[in-house]
């Protein structure tokens, strides 16, 4: 059999490709990441007590929306970075943006505060539940965004990586918002940003090898 009859029979009974297919994928992996973050609070940490009357402050709904922001950015950074050759444009700064607008935010308050309210301004009561907790609630989200970029064909590994960390963060601290008590603008810009900053890292050292083709 000649080299193009064999192509020919192939290709005879080939299935028609489903183009959306890696996006659907890509789109409900990135999805279960902040829902499994919720259900994990709901589980292992509850909602705060006071839920309710907290959610009527605007300062709680800016504590939300802190890491919402940040995850929605850094979903089209993902999306972005799965693609090669897809410019990046301004997604890295919309991901990155709100967390330094709320530290120096925080920053601004501590300056302008009395010295013996910056202590608890800056570390609350649950600073170190913070950490460990928002670290905690990201895992399940990081694993599922770097499934869901190997389902793509990222090429710049680490800062793949990194951005899978960084959306991971942020849903662990979207999670984590409706159970923390805490409400001071410095406190979230350390302990919030330092959360999802962590899952970066992590993210950036394992994309590096995970990521690869």
């Amino acid at each position: 059999m000649r080299t193009d009859d064999l192509v020919a029979a192939l290709a005879a009974d080939a299935a028609p490709v489903d183009n959306a297919r890696a996006e659907r994928r890509f789109r409900d992996r990135l999805l279960w990441g902040p829902a499994i973050a919720i259900v994990l609070m709901l589980l292992l940490l509850g909602p705060r007590p006071d839920l309710a009357e907290a959610m009527r402050l605007p300062m709680f709904w800016l504590k939300a929306g802190l890491p919402a922001s940040v995850a929605a950015a850094c979903w089209l950074l993902l999306y972005r970075l799965g693609h090669p050759g897809a410019r990046l444009g301004r997604s890295p700064a919309a991901a990155l943006a709100p967390l330094a607008l709320v530290s120096l935010a925080g920053a601004l308050v501590l300056w302008n505060a009395a010295p013996a309210e910056r202590e608890s301004l800056l570390f609350g009561q649950t600073w170190r539940d913070c950490l460990v907790n928002v670290t905690i609630l990201a895992l399940p989200a990081l694993a599922l965004a770097l499934l869901a970029l190997r389902g793509l064909a990222p090429t710049r590994l680490a800062l793949a990586g990194a951005a899978a960390g960084l959306f991971a963060g942020a849903a662990g601290a979207f999670a984590y918002a409706f159970h923390c008590p805490e409400l001071e603008v410095p406190f979230l810009g350390a302990w919030y940003v330092a959360g999802m900053l962590m899952p970066a890292v992590v993210g950036a050292l394992l994309g590096r090898r995970l990521l690869r083709w």
